[in-house]
């Protein structure tokens, strides 16, 4: 990581995308909002909002806690 760079806040989310090969774009459509959207979320630079984190959660089959790395177990609690 290069001076000035920014870890991204929601690093969880691209890991999750790239391991399923999906573009952000195509995240985008899966969440109705634009690409420029989406990597804003990825990068940190917005709040992801609530009804969009559950969404998240739901397509990768993931807590909401695991995408906020508040737990490293990715299980929900159903």
């Amino acid at each position: 990581m290069e001076s000035g760079d920014v870890m991204p806040l929601y690093k969880r989310i691209r890991d999750m995308r790239e391991d399923r090969d999906l573009t952000q774009a195509k995240m985008g459509e899966i969440l109705s909002c634009s690409q420029r959207v989406y990597s804003n979320y990825e990068r940190g630079d917005i709040d992801i909002p609530t009804s969009t984190l559950i969404k998240l959660a739901d397509f990768f089959n993931v807590s909401v806690d695991y995408i906020l790395e508040r737990t490293d177990n990715p299980e929900t609690n159903k």
